[in-house]
């Protein structure tokens, strides 16, 4: 998982190879996010048939805890070529504001 933030927002970029955008569940709750989601087996193999298993399978759970506060309501997320992107826009509040300096 990759997180970068900008001053505007957060961007997550999650890699789930084999996994279905119907399997992935996103969820904010404050400045948590969390993601769960479930990599099934395409078919049953039988124990004395496989000669080696590499890939895991079943569900997952990941729990971030997210550097600014972001508008839950403006969130995005896109899952392509086994890719989930999820953009976060910052509140107004947390995004930095520039003060003026007045001479005195």
């Amino acid at each position: 998982m990759d997180v970068h933030e900008t001053k505007d927002g957060i961007l997550l970029q999650v890699e789930l190879p084999g996994v279905k955008q119907e399997d992935i569940q996103v969820s904010i709750e404050g400045d948590t996010l969390t993601l769960k989601g479930e990599r099934k087996r395409e078919a049953e193999v039988k124990e004395d048939q496989c000669h080696r298993i590499e890939r895991s399978y079943g569900r997952f759970e990941r729990t971030v805890l997210l550097p600014s506060v972001v508008d839950a309501n403006r969130v995005k997320a896109t899952y392509r070529d086994g890719v989930l992107e999820i953009q976060l826009p910052k509140r107004e509040e947390a995004k930095p504001k520039e003060i003026k300096v007045e001479v005195a």
